[in-house]
């Protein structure tokens, strides 16, 4: 089925005011998004490397020193929150996707050249961003541990897993925890879902990118919310076993943005 006939311009003042249009889509379109991103992956399997070599080798040294320097209670957070940095992780996906929708030859290198993208400084405000919320939200979640322990803090994987898993207290913290950490998602959800591909596509400020991002959740709310859960699934199922799925996770991840983003912004 063509775009004109599945998609719905949304009634905003986005075309007297210059911004990005934004359509209404729905679950096939994701579906369509992840089939043409998987698609991509099919095409150029050896661009992965990027992945392999540092999604899960930072998350796995992130691990190690957690269980060597007393931060044990902050390897979840800090795998979880990557998660927040996935769209600017994904930076060189999008740029291989949008060579090949062109029918250009795709090659490693071609990751790279968003260094050079005319939205660089723009890219760049936006990746601050992603940061500093990532880093709030580890924060945040080294706060909430110590409040709910009150400063009792497991050093051994051993006695962590019984704090957690067998103790009132545990169960407080991965509610608490899993609270915080889903308004922080929603959050990155709304200013990056597609501001990073607009940024690499369009000459615009990262505040409008950010706005773009916003508008395309507000009109497809429920699309949004889905999308979302589809990213967290597949990241929790691609850490599985020792995070080496994420190897394919990530890159159809990011691939599927890039085509979300066609669907999603006239």
């Amino acid at each position: 089925m063509s775009n004109e006939n599945t998609f719905t311009e949304t009634a905003d003042a986005a075309a007297s005011t210059g911004q990005p249009m934004v359509r209404k889509i729905g679950v096939t379109d994701l579906m369509d998004a992840l089939a043409k991103g998987y698609d991509d992956f099919k095409a150029n399997p050896s661009h992965l490397i990027l992945c392999i070599m540092i999604y899960p080798v930072v998350i796995l040294i992130f691990a190690r020193i957690g269980a060597g320097y007393e931060i044990l209670p902050m390897v979840w957070p800090l795998f979880s929150g990557l998660a927040l940095v996935g769209p600017l992780i994904a930076m060189g996906l999008y740029e291989m996707s949008r060579r090949r929708e062109q029918g250009l030859e795709v090659s490693l290198m071609d990751g790279f050249k968003v260094l050079h993208s005319p939205s660089i400084g723009a890219i760049t405000i936006l990746s601050l961003t992603m940061v500093a919320i990532f880093l709030a939200w580890l924060l945040a979640a080294k706060a909430i541990y110590r409040s709910v322990f009150s400063g009792g803090i497991a050093v051994e994987i051993g006695d962590f897993i019984q704090q957690i898993l067998a103790t009132a207290k545990g169960v407080e913290l991965m509610i608490v925890g899993t609270s915080v950490g889903f308004l922080f998602a929603v959050l990155v959800l709304c200013i990056s879902v597609v501001s990073f591909p607009l940024l690499l596509d369009r000459k615009v400020s990262a505040l409008t990118a950010a706005k773009t991002s916003a508008r395309v959740v507000f009109a497809n709310p429920v699309t949004m919310a889905i999308w979302g859960l589809i990213i967290a699934v597949l990241l929790f199922l691609g850490s599985l076993p020792v995070f080496v799925g994420l190897a394919v996770v990530i890159p159809v991840l990011g691939h599927s943005t890039w085509h979300l983003y066609r669907k999603v912004v006239a």
